[in-house]
């Protein structure tokens, strides 16, 4: 759940060319976005739930996160790794423990509405928490232990291999720099976490409300 900035010198060259091909397809149009993250996008500014400010959709069925700014209009999305284990609630009282004492099938991204704040590691590096009291953070992604090859599950084809965390939802430094940062660690702000194992109304008020009626196209007048 600890972030750091990759290396420089000649070792680093490799992971700067791989950052700069994420980066690059990171800025997708539109249409070629995950459905259920432009559907949640939508409802949420049409029930201005995020407050008139730019927000992030972590869509963990596909391991993708998908920067949005305050109009619902997707900005860039990148790949990211999220918690080995499959499951939409943190194990109670988990950010209290030693990450030695977490047992694989309790390391979850939680799921849900999530108002973010800046912080800190205990390396001094920024990252945006996501949930303080569950420990679960949104960072630059750590690739120190070569035999976790977490810059190889970022860009693979696959989101099979994208389950390898904490909890923490690691991103891409490149993408984190130009997108999250600028938009989540300065700020307070909002991330929506979609859920895998459930139906996200039970996790979005907003999306139940009487007054609206929700299609997997998105928000329409009820009637």
């Amino acid at each position: 759940m600890i972030a750091v900035r990759p290396g420089t010198g000649a070792a680093s060259r490799p992971l700067a060319v791989l950052a700069a091909v994420l980066l690059a397809f990171a800025r997708i149009p539109l249409a070629a976005a995950a459905e259920d993250a432009q559907w949640l996008a939508r409802a949420a500014v049409a029930a201005a739930d995020n407050r008139s400010a730019p927000f992030a959709v972590i869509d963990k069925r596909n391991a993708r996160v998908f920067v949005f700014d305050a109009t619902g209009r997707l900005r860039a999305s990148s790949p990211v790794l999220l918690g080995l284990a499959r499951g939409d609630d943190s194990v109670p009282g988990i950010g209290e423990r030693a990450m030695s004492e977490i047992r694989p099938e309790e390391r979850t991204t939680p799921a849900g509405r999530f108002e973010t704040e800046p912080g800190l590691n205990t390396k001094g590096e920024d990252i945006v928490w996501i949930d303080y009291d569950a420990a679960v953070s949104m960072h630059r992604v750590r690739a120190t232990q070569k035999s976790e090859r977490r810059l190889q599950r970022l860009a693979s084809p696959t989101v099979a291999d994208n389950r390898i965390s904490y909890g923490c939802i690691n991103v891409p430094a490149a993408f984190y720099d130009a997108y999250i940062q600028p938009v989540l660690g300065s700020r307070r702000g909002v991330v929506y976490v979609l859920p895998e194992t459930m139906a996200a109304q039970k996790r979005f008020d907003f999306l139940g409300r009487p007054e609206q009626k929700l299609t997997r196209r998105g928000l329409s007048p009820a009637g």
